[in-house]
């Protein structure tokens, strides 16, 4: 149950953070190009590699914790950092063919979802 409070207060904060700065991207930017989910992305992928790294260097914190930073924090702020940190950890283990399968079908597989979703949708409330 702990482990799960965790994630749950971990994803309220990353959550919100994604609205601040997608918020703030937006009113310094404007609408134009998606500045806010770039930016989220990029440094929600940074930081889960610091993170990593440093938990597997000199950093042990309890799972509860690791928990709330990664999968909760950083899950809600950005799901992209976890799907970079599968990428990584594929490519790493020298499995460089799967890491572009999974790159390949990530893309491909999700944007078509999304647009399979909308075309639904559109066909069940038209």
């Amino acid at each position: 149950m702990k482990l799960l409070a965790a994630i749950a207060l971990g994803g309220a904060a990353g959550a919100l953070g994604r609205h601040f700065v997608a918020a703030g991207m937006v009113a310094w930017f404007g609408h134009g190009f998606p500045i806010g989910t770039l930016v989220v992305n990029v440094v929600g992928s940074f930081v889960m590699g610091a993170l990593v790294e440093t938990m597997a260097l000199v950093w042990s914190p309890p799972l509860e914790l690791r928990a709330l930073l990664t999968v909760g924090l950083l899950g809600a702020f950005t799901t992209f950092s976890t799907f970079s940190l599968d990428v990584v950890t594929l490519y790493q283990r020298g499995e460089a063919a799967q890491a572009a399968l999974y790159i390949a079908a990530s893309f491909v597989l999700s944007v078509g979802a999304l647009f399979a979703g909308m075309r639904l949708l559109r066909m069940v409330l038209a």
